[in-house]
Protein backbone atom coordinates (compact mmCIF):
# COMPACT_ATOMS: atom_id res chain seq x y z
CA UNK A 1 0.00 0.00 0.00
CA UNK A 2 1.33 3.43 -0.98
CA UNK A 3 0.73 6.22 1.52
CA UNK A 4 -0.30 9.47 -0.15
CA UNK A 5 0.68 12.72 1.51
CA UNK A 6 -2.19 15.05 2.22
CA UNK A 7 -2.52 18.30 0.32
CA UNK A 8 -1.47 21.58 1.88
CA UNK A 9 -4.03 24.39 2.04
CA UNK A 10 -2.90 27.96 2.64
CA UNK A 11 -5.57 30.61 3.18
CA UNK A 12 -3.92 33.93 2.34
CA UNK A 13 -7.04 36.06 2.77
CA UNK A 14 -6.13 37.11 6.36
CA UNK A 15 -2.65 38.19 5.23
CA UNK A 16 -4.10 40.32 2.46
CA UNK A 17 -6.81 41.75 4.73
CA UNK A 18 -4.07 42.92 7.10
CA UNK A 19 -2.28 44.68 4.24
CA UNK A 20 0.43 42.02 3.94
CA UNK A 21 2.00 40.33 0.95
CA UNK A 22 1.56 36.53 0.94
CA UNK A 23 3.98 35.71 -1.90
CA UNK A 24 6.82 34.64 0.41
CA UNK A 25 4.55 32.36 2.43
CA UNK A 26 3.16 30.81 -0.74
CA UNK A 27 6.64 30.09 -2.11
CA UNK A 28 7.83 28.67 1.24
CA UNK A 29 4.81 26.38 1.44
CA UNK A 30 5.34 25.25 -2.14
CA UNK A 31 9.04 24.53 -1.56
CA UNK A 32 8.20 22.43 1.51
CA UNK A 33 5.84 20.07 -0.32
CA UNK A 34 6.65 16.38 -0.28
CA UNK A 35 6.39 14.28 -3.45
CA UNK A 36 2.76 13.77 -4.36
CA UNK A 37 1.49 16.77 -2.40
CA UNK A 38 -0.26 19.78 -3.87
CA UNK A 39 -0.56 23.33 -2.59
CA UNK A 40 -3.97 24.96 -2.65
CA UNK A 41 -4.19 28.64 -1.87
CA UNK A 42 -7.45 30.33 -0.95
CA UNK A 43 -7.61 33.95 -2.05
CA UNK A 44 -10.25 36.61 -2.64
CA UNK A 45 -9.26 37.24 -6.28
CA UNK A 46 -7.87 35.25 -9.16
CA UNK A 47 -4.07 35.54 -8.73
CA UNK A 48 -3.12 35.99 -12.37
CA UNK A 49 0.46 37.22 -11.69
CA UNK A 50 1.11 34.13 -9.54
CA UNK A 51 0.06 31.89 -12.43
CA UNK A 52 2.84 33.37 -14.57
CA UNK A 53 5.44 32.92 -11.82
CA UNK A 54 4.50 29.29 -11.27
CA UNK A 55 4.21 28.49 -14.98
CA UNK A 56 7.76 29.85 -15.46
CA UNK A 57 8.82 27.20 -12.92
CA UNK A 58 7.00 24.47 -14.83
CA UNK A 59 4.10 24.29 -12.38
CA UNK A 60 0.54 23.99 -13.58
CA UNK A 61 -2.56 25.06 -11.74
CA UNK A 62 -6.27 24.38 -11.47
CA UNK A 63 -8.59 27.15 -10.35
CA UNK A 64 -12.05 26.82 -8.84
CA UNK A 65 -14.48 29.51 -7.74
CA UNK A 66 -15.71 28.77 -4.24
CA UNK A 67 -19.36 29.20 -3.17
CA UNK A 68 -18.31 32.27 -1.14
CA UNK A 69 -17.01 33.92 -4.35
CA UNK A 70 -13.34 33.53 -3.47
CA UNK A 71 -10.90 31.32 -5.37
CA UNK A 72 -9.11 28.07 -4.57
CA UNK A 73 -6.05 27.55 -6.75
CA UNK A 74 -4.23 24.23 -6.66
CA UNK A 75 -0.60 23.98 -7.74
CA UNK A 76 1.12 20.65 -8.36
CA UNK A 77 4.90 20.36 -8.59
CA UNK A 78 6.23 18.66 -11.72
CA UNK A 79 8.86 16.64 -9.82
Amino acid sequence: MVEVESDVVLDVRPVLAAGGEPFGRIMEAFAALHPGQTLTIVVGFEPLPLYAVMEARGVGHATARRPDGDFAVTFRPQR
